[in-house]
């Protein structure tokens, strides 16, 4: 059956209906473009057709490329035809000379959107879930079907720049008001109606850049006010990449480039840009993670096979603090009863409050309603009593890290919800075994490690204590895809993955420190390397108080254990920023950076103070052997937590290191860092960088083993 269908009806009115077969989506394959190709022609030799309208025989629209098949290409010029050719299919059908409407009745992104400009109007039903957008960017690409040429001449050079760059999706009623989409409908009949209604109206429509009146909205690249604005935004885009992210200089070349040539030559000029992406570096590690292995994740290749899937419907979570106010207000948001509990109502309510905020800043937005918050608070019940916890199928304690106090609410919650019930610890460090000792039954214990502030951070890392069961664990993976989470499955340790690897960035941009390295060229080094703040920031932004407290919690732990505690390079560095300097962080409005007051405006600014604390030292470090320090510390424990399998698999490894701890996206995560660095490269320059700064930069054995083998992470 073909992947296109053609009807004429008694008004010679065309309906042209992708139905991909074997894809819960259609994409831009081979299989789809050679039977719309197909239809087009045939539309181009029957005179007696007086309009066309593009629609899916599927739930959405288009989803855009075949990504699998991006990825394989290795050569530009492939790459370079593929567009090319893709783009000759939508040029024959706007320069058709009868009407040609899409009619969207669901998501089109990337070239579904390219397909859905190229129409002379563009109709969708008004389904809030719809999205429209160019997201390429996302992957290390740009719209290669002549996305960056259509649409600034549709709304405007300024209007469509942002809407690239940063990949926006909107929904429908937002792209009609930038002009994406003329008109709404309320349903697929409806749909269809306004579709043919408008051809019969608009005979001989012709596209704006094929009016030879044609005049760019806002003024095209020549036009004083965008020429200032082209001013500077390669400056302010810079500062936000950092050079990392190609695609966004492409993109803005594609832009200016086009805005002074005609739509055909634009087009050219296009389609070049996206076959230098194509074969980037940048844009395999970003599709081979953030496409493919995210989506295996996502299909749940970390969850146990067999099981039923479950929902949560009732949640208990102990500790109304920033971590369960947060889980709260997730959980709730997708429907679920939650009970905060905590030891006085006032830091209850304090937690519920947090929702309220945030449900406040929507209102102001269009996203919600009072109504709506309304009833969405009534979900959350502050309370200090554990009573309140009977009838809970799930419970998560987000009390303070103390293994006492831990185990406390534990056995408080267990004697209310009874032992067969769930309960899952959100500890950052302590391992899930140890605290499981606090529950009568450790099968249905488990870690479910959230990331501040939760209601952003998309991940949650699952910890498996020794003794977990399968069934406890398929029970946390639900509930985390249930309020639209990321999981990742990892085995118990200290610190398990995430914690454990996140720990290095900050410890070297901290050893850095106490060698007498410039904080500034610190904290640059970091964001260069592509890290979304610098070490020294993002120690702040932890509280070394906190810190400090895991140190003493671990010394303690390895005593009873009977283990040597070797102090890391950055210990002395915390100790004197909180013990001498009273400097614990942003918490307190000091840390490595002085912040304004509550309340007050102004930015933060390295503190003064530290070239006095941490004198600068006589030979200042190039900045590539920073970003090198970083980064191998992080990628080489990252590779040493899949050697010891507290990470079992490769996609949890590197979407694990994007999501949980912002390591480089456009290095496609830790393990892919590795590969695309090249690992016998990455152990020599381990073993140069472990003679110079120590041990912990020894290469880890599995990484000595590949190398000689010419192995990589698969």
């Amino acid at each position: 059956m073909s992947a296109v269908q053609l009807t004429v009806d008694a008004d010679g009115i065309a309906t042209l209906t992708m139905n991909l077969a074997d894809r819960p989506m259609n994409v831009l394959s081979d299989a789809l473009m050679g039977p719309f190709a197909d239809a087009i022609a045939k539309v181009e030799a029957d005179a007696g057709i007086k309009g066309l309208i593009v629609t899916s025989g599927k739930k959405e629209f288009l989803a855009g490329a075949d990504i699998d098949g991006v990825f394989l290409m290795t050569d530009p010029k492939l790459a370079y035809d593929a567009a090319e050719a893709f783009k000759k299919i939508l040029r024959r059908m706007e320069l058709l000379g009868r009407p040609v409407v899409a009619a969207l009745n669901g998501t089109a992104l990337g070239g579904g959107l390219e397909m859905a400009l190229a129409t002379h109007y563009r109709v969708a039903i008004a389904d809030p879930k719809a999205k429209f957008g160019l997201p390429e960017v996302k992957l290390g690409l740009l719209p290669g079907g002549g996305g960056t040429q259509r649409l600034p001449r549709m709304i405007g050079i300024q209007a469509s720049l942002p809407l690239m760059l940063e990949g926006k999706e909107l929904n429908a009623e937002a792209a009609k008001q930038q002009g994406i989409i003329n008109e709404l409908a309320s349903d697929s009949a409806d749909l269809l109606a306004k579709a043919k209604s408008w051809c019969l109206a608009n005979p001989k429509p012709v596209q704006p850049w094929d009016d030879k009146k044609f005049k760019w909205p806002g003024g095209d690249s020549r036009h004083p006010a965008v020429v200032q604005m082209l001013a500077i935004a390669p400056s302010m885009a810079t500062a936000k990449s950092q050079g990392n992210y190609p695609a966004v200089t492409n993109i803005m070349s594609c832009v200016y480039e086009g805005g002074i040539v005609d739509f055909e030559s634009g087009c050219r000029i296009e389609s070049r840009y996206f076959a230098n992406l194509v074969v980037s570096q940048v844009s395999k590690n970003m599709i081979g993670t953030l496409w493919f292995q995210l989506n295996s994740i996502n299909k749940g290749k970390s969850r146990p096979e067999g099981i039923a899937k479950s929902k949560v419907t009732k949640l208990g979570i102990l500790g109304a603090g920033m971590m369960g106010a947060g889980i709260a207000y997730v959980s709730a948001k997708v429907g679920i009863e939650c009970v905060l509990l905590d030891s006085t109502l006032e830091a209850a309510e304090r937690g519920k409050a947090y929702s309220a905020g945030l449900l406040d800043k929507a209102i102001k937005k269009g996203r919600e309603t009072p109504a709506g918050k309304g009833v969405f608070l009534d979900r959350i019940k502050a309370t200090t009593d554990y009573a309140d916890l009977a009838g809970c199928d799930l419970v998560i304690e987000a009390v303070f890290e103390d293994r006492a106090i831990k185990a406390d609410v534990t056995k408080k919650t267990e004697a209310v919800v009874g032992a067969d019930v769930v309960f899952a610890s959100n500890t950052s460090t302590l391992p899930i075994t140890g605290l499981a000792k606090a529950h009568s039954k450790a099968e249905h214990f488990i870690g479910l490690h959230f990331f501040s502030p939760v209601d952003k951070m998309p991940l949650v890392e699952i910890i498996m204590g020794e003794k977990t069961s399968k069934e406890t664990l398929a029970k946390g993976f639900d509930y985390v895809q249930q309020i639209k989470k990321t999981p990742i499955v990892v085995n118990d340790s200290r610190g398990f993955y995430t914690s454990r690897s996140f720990a290095t960035y900050v410890n070297e941009g901290l050893a850095l420190l106490a060698e007498g390295q410039h904080p500034r060229s610190i904290e640059m080094a970091g964001l260069k390397a592509g890290m979304p703040v610098g070490p020294l920031a993002l120690q702040d932004e932890v509280s070394m108080s906190l810190s400090l407290h895991v140190m003493e919690q671990t010394k303690k732990d390895y005593a009873e254990e009977g283990k040597t505690y070797v102090p890391s390079a950055s210990e002395p560095v915390v100790l004197k920023m909180v013990k001498e300097l009273d400097r614990p962080g942003k918490k307190a409005g000091k840390g490595f950076y002085d912040y304004p007051e509550a309340g007050t405006k102004g930015e933060k600014k390295l503190w003064p103070g530290l070239a006095q604390a941490f004198p600068l030292a006589t030979e200042q470090l190039s900045q590539q052997e920073m970003i090198d320090r970083m980064m191998f510390a992080q990628a080489n424990e990252a590779a040493r937590c899949f050697e010891e399998n507290v990470v079992m698999t490769v996609a949890d490894t590197n979407i694990g290191s994007i999501f949980g701890w912002g390591f480089a996206p456009h290095q496609g995560g830790a393990l892919q860092f590795i590969n695309a660095y090249g690992v016998a490269k990455f152990v020599a320059r381990a073993e140069v960088l472990a003679s110079k700064y120590g041990p912990r930069f020894k290469p880890a054995a599995l990484l000595v083993k590949m190398a000689a083998e010419g192995k990589r992470f698969e």
